[in-house]
């Protein structure tokens, strides 16, 4: 009967000790973490406007693609699709950085252009255009024209097929 006794004093004594103890593991723990946290940087919600050049409207459903560039290369890249109003939202790239941009949509030409994410918000607004003729050049050319270019005067008359 004294073991038992004297086996719950000692559990009482171990319990009242980590009881105390425990806090002061806690503080050690808070003092002691594996990596530092850095909160992700702050990121520019970028919308996207389709429409066509024609008449306006917006074009639903085209294919929105974003290549964020980092030190001049593509680093992947992410799709979207317009809504019914032809708007497109990601707010996922970094500010500062740069973004190419891509849209293609069935019956009109495909766009791209880059774009500098200098603030917290860019709204961009895109006409699309049908696709224009393609150039042959098995056809007959006026001289104006070379490689589907319209130039009524070339800059540079040595480039000319004669």
């Amino acid at each position: 009967m004294d073991f038992v006794l004297f086996r719950g004093s000692l559990f009482r004594k171990t319990a009242v000790l980590s009881l105390c103890l425990f806090p002061l593991l806690l503080c050690a723990q808070d003092a002691k973490r594996g990596r530092k946290y850095t909160p992700p940087p702050p990121t520019c919600k970028i919308t996207i406007t389709v429409t066509k050049a024609s008449n306006g409207k917006p074009v639903e459903n085209a294919g929105v693609i974003f290549h964020p560039m980092k030190n001049g290369k593509d680093d992947g890249n992410m799709e979207l699709k317009t809504n019914e109003d032809g708007k497109a939202v990601l707010d996922v790239i970094p500010v500062g950085d740069l973004v190419r941009l891509q849209i293609i949509a069935q019956g009109f030409q495909t766009y791209g252009a880059d774009y500098q994410l200098d603030e917290a918000t860019k709204e961009i607004e895109v006409k699309l255009l049908r696709p224009g003729r393609q150039y042959s050049i098995y056809e007959k050319h006026d001289s104006g024209q070379v490689g589907g270019q319209d130039d009524t005067k070339p800059a540079d008359q040595s480039s000319q097929p004669h």
